[in-house]
């Protein structure tokens, strides 16, 4: 889930970015046929959504290293 929720985060905050250079990602083209007010609730949602998603998902697994066992272990 976090590598959603990031890509859904990332995806909104390019979208916000983009609005301003004048450029529109075309994966969000389809936001912008209910007005600009429509689309800055979704690109916002985006944002608000995908960080959720990230911050609140499931730690991934970690490696931990075991430690030998005693009879492992050779003796000099």
């Amino acid at each position: 889930m976090k590598n959603f929720g990031g890509f859904l985060a990332l995806l909104g905050i390019a979208a916000i970015v983009m609005n301003y250079l004048d450029r529109v990602p075309r994966l969000l083209m389809w936001i912008y046929n209910w007005g600009d007010n429509v689309a800055w609730g979704i690109k916002i949602g985006l944002v608000v959504v995908g960080g959720a998603l990230y911050f609140l998902g499931p730690k991934e697994d970690e490696v931990v290293e075991e430690a030998p066992e005693s009879s492992d272990v050779k003796e000099e």
